[in-house]
């Protein structure tokens, strides 16, 4: 990301002064012949849902449907996985699906559909040597990072009607020995022998363990290691060409079949494992490409570069729809380092995201360009006169803005991308707009949950509303329910998000309790979000139901909603708010943003270094003032808003278990490291 940054500014930086007159005089001439077209419209920008009766909700394209129900899939011939991969093998049978490069000066190298189609079939017919049954109570444990050989264990599973269960490095031996024992899983696919020995030091407390399959070659110390626990290792290359021998007829699945189960890190305990039919993810297939199929038809020339993790459920969901679509798809080199230059030469068109990369690289642009009249000056004209074209829904790359500003930007991601996702956490209008005008594409945001296979809502095409986002998929409905702890009440069309549909999940595996707690008797996901209908009908998230605590007074704190926007100053990376119910107000821990302080630093008169700037009284009050001009900005009444904060020089990081894998705050981790601290804000402010 950081390359982007560094060209984009250079680009300013090469334009100059004598550039502006030119600008405006090549913008107003390109006006005075009509201008650019909007793109069509999807959905009614001021009309996007429907009223359903009893505070439900569905989208308004819904009226399209004689009844108004969710749709279950796109067709009948996409109701499973494994008919969906299917799809695209009969439209791209001998064209390039999947693809891997060697380094960065080396190009991208295919197999076809039909070669993936076969590989996966021995794959599967090998796995059935070993005794394994093709039936959705066969476990088969994916532990990898993204690469051709996971989605071929996938795409075996799917075509005999085993089940996946994805593990992952941050989930920690002791959650991954949890997974292995709960599901009495017998088979791991490993990508490498470091992630083998990880399963053998827990060995002895998963005896249901027997074969472990690596992708590369296993080395002998660990085939040694393994036999000394009675575990068989093979390579998956062994394994395909003993299937490949004795090829077995495959056993499609049923749309009610259990297709994975995908278990979510969590904040705090064991992990729950969200179960997911064939059916919920093709409901969710039919739900995405009936909010794109009026402006985007994913074919055989789109592509998408695979490095969102794919033991989630976001990665998986764009996949399927690229492999339904016959299009192709490339693998990261495996060092996020590498990114840029893999998206160079892949050149994809659909280019999925988190907030979190977006943020920083809208707040390094400007903070590069801070201190120059001209390029600040450049800049903010090129966001405002394009933003004025988004507003009108337009979306183009070829104005002058293009030429001077954003094409840096636009040819780090290949020049082809013409979808951008965002989703996984809710994301400033000001970053959403900042992407809409470099991109120049349609730039969506969406909400959703993995217990609803992962959209639940999204920004149609065309809408050109912000601050929202969108309206539910034609898949499901969406109601709000009261709230009232928090004065949330859905008689003001406030409270908590409930989802209702064919793509939610029926539960948690052998965990009835957790499951009752979530999903209601009458199959509504109630997903711990709080979000608001706008006037035009769309959805809006404004709060965070399970982390509220009470202060002193009575109040309700959502330290969620106050971490967010205080993160929006320049000065801050991460903030982590706590209180106490004996307390009037609340405290926080900041993470102040390494490379804003390098910049702002030394020409304020402060120390470069982090951990002498962190222990500078004037440093911290200088933040702190930020950071409440911001929370005065939001609108946060004065309980909300930190009485103090302690600056911490050491981000928070899924290594130091103080952040989930996907990048969330582990609270009661973050509460138990900083309880000291947060005691001795309280005795300094005589609390």
């Amino acid at each position: 990301m950081d390359a982007v940054k560094d060209l984009l500014v250079t680009r300013v930086g090469q334009v100059g002064a004598g550039a502006l007159a030119v600008a405006g005089t090549v913008a107003a001439s390109y006006l005075l012949k009509g201008g650019p077209k909007p793109i069509p419209l999807v959905i009614d920008p001021y009309n996007q849902t429907i009223d359903l009766g009893g505070g439900v909700r569905g989208c308004s394209k819904m009226k399209e449907f004689k009844e108004k129900k969710p749709l279950e899939r796109i067709s009948d011939e996409a109701d499973t996985l494994y008919s969906i991969f299917l799809c695209g093998l009969k439209k791209s049978r001998n064209r390039k699906c999947l693809g891997k490069r060697a380094g960065p000066s080396n190009e991208y190298e295919y197999l076809t559909y039909q070669q993936v189609y076969d590989r996966a079939r021995a794959f599967a017919s090998g796995l059935i040597q070993l005794g394994l049954k093709p039936q959705p109570d066969t476990f088969i444990g994916i532990y990898s990072i993204n690469r051709i050989e996971w989605v071929l264990a996938e795409q075996a599973c799917n075509a005999y009607s085993m089940v996946t269960v994805p593990l992952y490095d941050t989930l920690g031996p002791t959650a991954c020995q949890y997974i292995i024992n709960l599901t009495e899983m017998a088979t791991v696919v490993c990508d490498t022998s470091t992630r083998v020995e990880k399963l053998l030091d827990s060995a002895e407390t998963t005896p249901s363990l027997k074969t472990i399959i690596v992708m590369d070659d296993p080395t002998s110390d660990v085939i040694q290691q393994a036999e000394s626990h009675g575990i068989k290792i093979l390579s998956f290359a062994e394994v395909e060409a003993n299937g490949k021998a004795k090829l077995q007829i495959p056993v499609p699945p049923k749309p009610s079949d259990l297709a994975t189960i995908s278990f979510t890190s969590g904040t705090t305990g064991d992990p729950k494992g969200v179960m997911l039919t064939h059916g919920n993810f093709a409901a969710e297939l039919g739900g995405f490409l009936y909010l794109i199929r009026e402006i985007l038809d994913f074919g055989l020339e789109d592509c998408h570069l695979s490095y969102l993790p794919l033991a989630h459920l976001f990665e998986r969901t764009i996949e399927m729809v690229m492999l339904h679509g016959g299009g192709y798809i490339g693998f990261y080199s495996g060092d996020v380092a590498m990114l840029i230059n893999d998206m160079q030469t892949l050149k994809p068109t659909v280019f999925p995201t988190v907030p979190r990369l977006l943020n920083k690289l809208r707040d390094r642009v400007y903070a590069s360009v801070k201190n120059s009249t001209i390029k600040s000056c450049l800049l903010d004209w090129a966001v405002s006169s394009k933003l004025s074209e988004v507003r009108k829904g337009i979306a183009r790359r070829d104005s002058i803005w293009d030429r001077l500003v954003f094409g840096k930007i636009q040819n780090m991601l290949g020049g082809r991308v013409k979808l951008m996702i965002t989703g996984s956490a809710p994301i400033p209008v000001e970053t959403l707009d900042f992407f809409k005008c470099a991109l120049g594409c349609m730039v969506a945001e969406g909400y959703g949950q993995t217990e609803a296979v992962s959209g639940v809502t999204a920004q149609f095409p065309g809408d050109f509303t912000t601050g929202h986002v969108g309206s539910p998929f034609v898949c499901n409905l969406v109601k709000l329910v009261d709230v009232p702890d928090m004065n949330y009440l859905a008689s003001e069309n406030k409270g908590e998000v409930c989802v209702y549909g064919p793509n939610v999940s029926q539960g948690y595996y052998k965990n009835p309790e957790k499951t009752a707690e979530v999903f209601d008797k009458d199959g509504w996901l109630h997903t711990g979000d709080i979000g608001e209908w706008l006037p035009n009908g769309a959805l809006k998230l404004i709060d965070r139901k399970k982390h509220i605590f009470k202060l002193a007074q009575g109040e309700y704190v959502a330290p969620e909603k106050i971490e967010g926007t205080y993160v929006r100053s320049q000065f801050v990376a991460q903030a982590f708010v706590d209180g106490d119910s004996l307390k009037m107000s609340c405290m926080g821990i900041v993470v102040p943003d390494a490379e804003v302080m390098a910049l702002w630093a030394p020409n304020n008169g402060f120390p470069v270094d982090m951990e002498l700037l962190c222990k500078s009284e004037q440093v911290k009050d200088i933040i702190l003032k930020d950071m409440l001009e911001q929370g005065k900005k939001a609108g946060f009444k004065g309980f909300e808003q930190v009485k103090d904060i302690y600056l911490h020089p050491e981000p928070f990081s899924v290594d130091n278990d103080l952040l989930t894998p996907t990048f969330k705050s582990k609270r009661p981790q973050l509460r138990l490291k900083f309880k000291s601290v947060i005691e001795e804000l309280y005795k300094k402010n005589n609390m």
